[in-house]
């Protein structure tokens, strides 16, 4: 029926279905559909901005009859997703949690708003609001952020972390669902800025390409760094492109800039501006 080899390679991964410690083969295994996920994200972003990427057809409707049908359709969905991805024994809270983000969206439009006025207000090459919501990868980023936050809070498990790498695949900015980030929030660029589970962000911040707010590497594996591993960055800091900070304890107090390329592991207070001296420039005749 099938070449020797053939046989002998299919017998061999079948033994490895078997032995592997996640399940790899069967219908056995409740999951979310990424493909649906990302269907569902399409749908908000149509409610958050409809004059944008909303459906020409549905916007003959009155506004409010506009964002009801899609909020019927997306809490619907949504409850699917979140019925497959929790234990079967946990399924049926799956209706009360999508009920729990669609009442939540208005706020979430308004915290939006004022990411779209801190990114026209701290990019001088934003040629229009309008532009930054076609284009920015800055503010697609954080508006899947800001979805995937609020199921990650009602502790929906791998729906968040879909959302949030698709937005990392789109843009090349990793933000992880369960940081804590104020309003206003500001990513000039964004390529590379990677942004840690437990860091905690305040308001009016503003992030460059390639920043990372990490964690210290474990040296006990994944189960020796419980609580807080990533760092907090208070209100109105700026942090410039490739610095690095890391740590749980560590803060960036108020009102602080640092500068690009810096490394840190430690606190810096309020009002401060941290400067890597650059490495002497040398001229020579040829």
């Amino acid at each position: 029926m099938y070449n020797e080899h053939i046989q002998k390679a299919a017998r061999e991964m079948s033994r490895n279905f078997d032995q592997c410690v996640v399940p790899l083969y069967g219908s056995q295994l409740r999951l979310p559909d990424r493909r649906a996920v990302i269907r569902l994200l399409k749908d908000i972003r149509k409610l958050m901005f409809p004059a944008y990427f909303g459906d020409v057809e549905l916007m003959t409707l009155d506004a409010e009859s506009y964002c009801a049908l899609l909020l019927e359709r997306i809490e619907s969905a949504l409850a699917r997703q979140i019925a497959l991805a929790l234990p079967e024994s946990e399924a049926q809270r799956a209706a009360d949690t999508a009920r729990e983000l669609v009442e939540k969206l208005p706020q979430i439009q308004l915290m939006l708003q004022h990411d779209l006025d801190a990114t026209f207000d701290g990019d001088p090459a934003a040629g229009s609001k309008e532009e930054i919501i076609f284009a920015y990868p800055g503010l697609f980023a954080i508006f899947v952020y800001r979805i995937a936050h609020e199921l990650y809070l009602q502790k929906v498990p791998l729906i968040p972390r879909i959302m949030s790498e698709y937005a990392h695949s789109r843009t090349g900015i990793d933000i992880n669902p369960g940081a804590t980030i104020g309003s206003h929030f500001f990513i000039d660029h964004g390529t590379g800025i990677v942004v840690g589970e437990t860091t905690i962000i305040g308001e009016r911040v503003k992030l460059y390409q390639g920043v990372t707010l990490g964690a210290l590497s474990p040296r006990g594996g994944h189960s020796s760094m419980p609580g807080k591993r990533h760092p907090t960055v208070e209100d109105g800091v700026t942090i410039y492109s490739g610095a690095s900070i890391l740590g749980g304890e560590t803060v960036i107090g108020a009102n602080t800039v640092v500068g690009g390329n810096a490394f840190l592991t430690n606190s810096v207070d309020r009002d401060t501006r941290v400067v890597i001296k650059g490495p002497e420039t040398t001229f020579k005749n040829t």
